[in-house]
Formats: C-alpha cells, sequence, structure tokens
C-alpha cells in the first residue's frame, strides 16, 4: 500500500481545567466537598480558612498565613462569605434570578476572571463517578461528624461470641471446636455447615468425635444472643423458647407450633393450626405472640449497617406563608485568598518563585469561582424544585406532581446532564424531613380526568389503603388496582405489585393477621 499524507479539517469540543473543576465539584457530596476543599488548601498557599470571629471581634485568619503574629486588616479579594452571607440572610424565593453573588471587592493585584463559570455540558460520559478524593483525609472543619465516630469500631458476632468463650472454662479440644464452630456461622447467627461437615475439617491428631462437636454447639447455643449456632429456624426458636421460665403462658403450645407446625404459621394458614392444635381464635392469637418475641436471626443485631450522618445541603421553610429556600452554610468552610502571599508576586518577574505564586494564586481563584458557580446552581435548582413541589410540603406525598430532569433543566437553562449531577448526593432540609433531591422526581400516570398523577404519590396512596385495610382479609394487588381506578388512577396490577414491593409491603397472604 502507498503511504501518503492528508489533510483532514474537523471541529473537536475541549473541556478545559477549570470547566473540568467546576463539573467535578459539581456533582460533590457535602462530605467529598469537605474533604476536597481541605486537600486543595493543605497544596494551594494562596487559599486559606477565615475562621470564626474571636472574642475580640476580629477575624482570625492563621491559616496559611506568613505572618500569623500579625493582624490581616485587609479585605479578603475571592471569598466565599459574601455568597454564603447573602443566601443565610435573604432567603431565595421561588425565582431562580433573585440568586445573586456579591463580589464587589478589589484588589490591586487581581486579575480579570471572567463574571460567570459555565459549567454546563452535553457530557454524560465525563466525571460519571462522585466520590470523593483517595489521599488521606484531614478533618478540622466543626462542620465535619465527630471524629471518634468515624474512628470507632463495630463489635462484629464472632468477636462477641469469642469474648464469653475466654470467659468460659473449658477443655483446650472443646475450644477448638467452639473456634470452629463460630467461623463457621452465617451473619444471621446460624450454623452454615452440619456438625458432621465440621467434623471432617478437624486433623485426625485433635482427635475429634461427633458428639463433643454437638456438646459444645449445644454450649454455645447458650451464649448471647441465645440460639446462636443452630442448625436451623425450628432449633434457634427451641433453644430460645427454653430459655423462658416454665410458667409463661402458652409455651407449650408455642413449641408445639414451632416443632410440628411452622409450614402452617409461615404460610399463615389460621384455619389448619386453629384445627391440628385444637386451640381457639384468640388462643392462638396469644401464641403468635409469643412466638413473635423470639429472634429468628439472633446475629442480625451485630449486622447492622453503620448509621450514616445526612448534611443538608439547602433548607427549605415557610416564611411569611411562602416557601422560602436557603443554602446551607455550615457545608463548607470559609475560604479566601490569603493577601500576603498575593502581594508578594511581582508583575516582571519571570522567576521560578514568582511563577509559583502565580500558579497558585490562578488556581485559587478558579477555585473559589467554581465553588460560588456550584452554590449557585444547587440554589436555582432547590428553588425550582421546590415551586414544582409545593403541594408535597403542604399536603404530603399524596400531593407529589410528576416530575422529571427535562422539567427543571428548561427552567434553569441547563443541561439535563448537569441537573442530574447537582441532584444526585445533594439532600434538602423540609418540615417533611430530609430529602435527597432526586426524591422529587417521579414518572406519571395518566387520570381519568385528563390529569397526571405521579408515581410517588401512588405509592403514597397504596400504602394508605393497605394501612387501613381489614388484617383478617388484606387486599390482594388486583383489588388495590380497582380501588385506583375508582380514584380516577388506571394502574395494572403488576405495577401495583411493583410499587407495593419497592416499599417492602408484603402480599396479601403474608398480610394476614388473626383478631
Amino acid at each position: 500500500m502507498k503511504q501518503s499524507l492528508q489533510l483532514k479539517m474537523g471541529q473537536q469540543l475541549t473541556m478545559t481545567p477549570q470547566l473540568q473543576q467546576a463539573i467535578r465539584l459539581l456533582q460533590l457530596s457535602t462530605l467529598d466537598l469537605q474533604q476536597e476543599i481541605q486537600q486543595i488548601i493543605d497544596s494551594n498557599p494562596m487559599l486559606e480558612i477565615l475562621d470564626d470571629t474571636n472574642a475580640d471581634g476580629d477575624k482570625d485568619t492563621s491559616k496559611n498565613n506568613p505572618e500569623s503574629g500579625k493582624s490581616n486588616d485587609t479585605t479578603p479579594s475571592e471569598s466565599l462569605n459574601n455568597f454564603d452571607q447573602t443566601a443565610s440572610e435573604h432567603h431565595a424565593d421561588f425565582d431562580a434570578s433573585s440568586v445573586t453573588v456579591n463580589d464587589n471587592q478589589d484588589d490591586s493585584w487581581q486579575e480579570n476572571i471572567p463574571a460567570e463559570l459555565t459549567i454546563d455540558t452535553k457530557w454524560d460520559d465525563i466525571y460519571t463517578n462522585s466520590g470523593g478524593p483517595t489521599q488521606n483525609n484531614h478533618y478540622e472543619f466543626n462542620e465535619f461528624p465527630d471524629s471518634d465516630y468515624r474512628n470507632s469500631t463495630t463489635e462484629t458476632l464472632a468477636s462477641h461470641l469469642t469474648w464469653q468463650l475466654n470467659l468460659t472454662p473449658m477443655s483446650e479440644k472443646d475450644r477448638c471446636i467452639a473456634i470452629a464452630i463460630i467461623d463457621a456461622l452465617r451473619p444471621n447467627g446460624l450454623l452454615e455447615t452440619t456438625s458432621e461437615e465440621l467434623l471432617e475439617t478437624f486433623d485426625d491428631g485433635l482427635d475429634v468425635e461427633l458428639d463433643e462437636v454437638e456438646a459444645v454447639r449445644h454450649r454455645l447455643q447458650q451464649f448471647d444472643p441465645v440460639g446462636v449456632a443452630s442448625l436451623h429456624l425450628t432449633d434457634c426458636l427451641m433453644i430460645q423458647l427454653s430459655q423462658l421460665p416454665a410458667q409463661t403462658p402458652w409455651r407449650e403450645k408455642a413449641a408445639e407450633i414451632i416443632d410440628r407446625h411452622l409450614h402452617l404459621l409461615a404460610s399463615r394458614d389460621y384455619s389448619q393450626l386453629t384445627r391440628r392444635t385444637k386451640l381457639k381464635e384468640h388462643e392462638l392469637a396469644n401464641v403468635i405472640e409469643l412466638i413473635k418475641s423470639l429472634n429468628p436471626s439472633p446475629g442480625d443485631s451485630f449486622n447492622k449497617n453503620t448509621a450514616e450522618y445526612v448534611i443538608p445541603d439547602v433548607y427549605v421553610d415557610k416564611i411569611n406563608n411562602q416557601w422560602q429556600v436557603k443554602l446551607n452554610p455550615d457545608i463548607a468552610p470559609n475560604i479566601q485568598i490569603n493577601n500576603q502571599y498575593a502581594s508578594l508576586i511581582k508583575r516582571a518577574d519571570s522567576s521560578n518563585d514568582n511563577n509559583f505564586l502565580k500558579d497558585n494564586l490562578q488556581e485559587a481563584k478558579w477555585f473559589l469561582k467554581s465553588l460560588h458557580s456550584r452554590n449557585e446552581t444547587l440554589l436555582k435548582v432547590a428553588t425550582k424544585i421546590v415551586a414544582h413541589q409545593n403541594n408535597f410540603l403542604e399536603l404530603g406525598e399524596e400531593a407529589m406532581k410528576p416530575l422529571v430532569l427535562h422539567d427543571i433543566a428548561t427552567d434553569v437553562e441547563m443541561h439535563e446532564s448537569t441537573i442530574s449531577r447537582v441532584t444526585t448526593q445533594k439532600f434538602m432540609h423540609t418540615p417533611r424531613g430530609i430529602f435527597e433531591l432526586k426524591y422529587f422526581f417521579s414518572s406519571h400516570v395518566s387520570t381519568d380526568s385528563g390529569g397526571e398523577c405521579s408515581s410517588t404519590a401512588i405509592r403514597a396512596i397504596i400504602k394508605k389503603i393497605i394501612a387501613h385495610e381489614n388484617t383478617r382479609k388484606p387486599l390482594s394487588d388486583n383489588k388495590l388496582a380497582v380501588i385506583l381506578a375508582e380514584q380516577g388512577i388506571n394502574v395494572a396490577r403488576r405495577t401495583v405489585a411493583k410499587y407495593r414491593e419497592s416499599m417492602m409491603i408484603p402480599p396479601s397472604n403474608e398480610r394476614k393477621m388473626l383478631g
């Protein structure tokens, strides 16, 4: 093949580092943003934290200050204080145009930067991960959750049982068997393998027999939580029932049902239970209440997920009969340009030190501008969401309106991908609770009257109907669909089942109760 040179012309969109930084900050959660700010402050000497007012009424700006002993009387050139104070003192109304940023301060060394930093983009595949920095994080802000809580370790089921094992007199052979049993436990506390399978794991030199494994297992079943190391559900419930006092009412009947008729209880076949146990309905109800007091998964209490603190990004309050939105002033520390470092820059100097200061100054100004832009966009989007969903704030979930990203994108004149970034892992504090911004978006279902009903509202209606149903004859999914149709909401039975399952509500046969 003959080689040749060809000249082609084309257009290609290139994202500047400033635009990339703005997009990245836009999608960070509050905690990730705080970590990102701390990392930038640690690496850029031009940025400093404006601490809270001290006892004398002066601002302490000793962070990244070359002369921390001197008072800094100069006005910061670029600071988030103006915007945070404006957002805190002047609540934003439904009109997003009311969002303003006061930036009328000036210094002799300040260079001209664009008044607006465009953050909109149609590239959905850029910076899709919203995770924070992976480097070591520093927690110096008061806004961070308690560091002692962050560094605390949660006790596991294995460690809890091992602690009890160390306090129990036992031979070395039995201790080895007990450790093997503890290692074989499932997260719910039941055994994953049988005693015969455990026996095969021991070395021949240990000379362990099956009855020894069973004896140690029975001892572990008496540990806290009672019922751990059981082979199956019946074994677990029976050992817990045996720990109750002998005079406990309905103890014998509960043991009979657990041992012989547990499958009927699981399927809620109460007619068969009353026939086989020869109990009346109210007596069977008392027996079932006793069985419900037992724990079928004794290890679950050690597997609870660690609670995660949610810091709201915006607050919504009703003031003078009008819903108003404001930014949370505590989501980020007050940072500014360090004027003393900035004053060291010489315009005609091209030395490495001077270029280093210039580069860091430009980076600091772009970072502050990106933070300004992030706050502006977040407040605009949150304001428009509240404008669309004010009925939800007034009346609750049943009044939620259908809303999609395109609706908000049209209102704020941005692309849907930008709205998606803004609403991901951002939370709104309302009188009805704290919700992620994405919670307010939902699909719609047409009604007989020609209107629309959101899927969130339909879920709330289904939940309300089930809460008031007759527990002796629970409503089936088909009946729920009929009731919704009578209210003008036409949804299929499978759609009702999907909404019900999303709310973790069991089907009708599992909701049936006595009395």
